[in-house]
């Protein structure tokens, strides 16, 4: 498979809140600190929020290929996720997520196969395989000029 660019912008409104957008996406998010750091705001998404939805979705996106590729029938799926943000050796960090699909099938005949096809999921999401990766930075520094992300 050929590599993937996907590029994501960022531009500070104001306090420890800034507007997140994507080309090609119609919308963006609101993101913020979240409420329990200093300066942090209620009701708006924190990078806690989208680092869990990211493991989330890709989970969701991961299970619904494999189930598609396997023909198994269910009537609905949900899942929420909790992702745990912990001081470990002096650093905070996203140290785990925890993942509760619903799965609803339409027969209990395939059972096994559906849990077997959940755990596929979980081991072949490629954002959770990903949680150690290499985080790289080129940053520019101006002063009196303003820069679309």
């Amino acid at each position: 498979m050929e590599q993937h660019i996907y590029e994501v912008g960022l531009e500070w409104q104001s306090q420890r809140k800034g507007w997140m957008n994507a080309p090609g996406l119609e919308t963006g998010i609101e993101v913020a600190t979240p409420p329990q750091f200093p300066g942090g705001m209620d009701g708006i998404w924190s990078p806690e929020h989208l680092f869990t939805s990211a493991v989330l979705s890709c989970f969701m996106t991961t299970f619904l290929a494999i189930a598609d590729n396997s023909k198994l029938p269910f009537k609905s799926f949900n899942c929420k996720a909790y992702g745990k943000l912990e001081k470990i050796e002096g650093k905070f960090m996203m140290s785990a997520v925890h993942l509760t699909p619903v799965l609803v099938l339409e027969d209990e005949v395939v059972m096994e196969k559906a849990k077997r096809i959940l755990a596929k999921a979980e081991e072949h999401c490629l954002i959770t395989n990903s949680v150690k990766s290499t985080v790289t930075m080129e940053a520019t520094v101006l002063a009196g000029e303003a820069v679309e992300a």
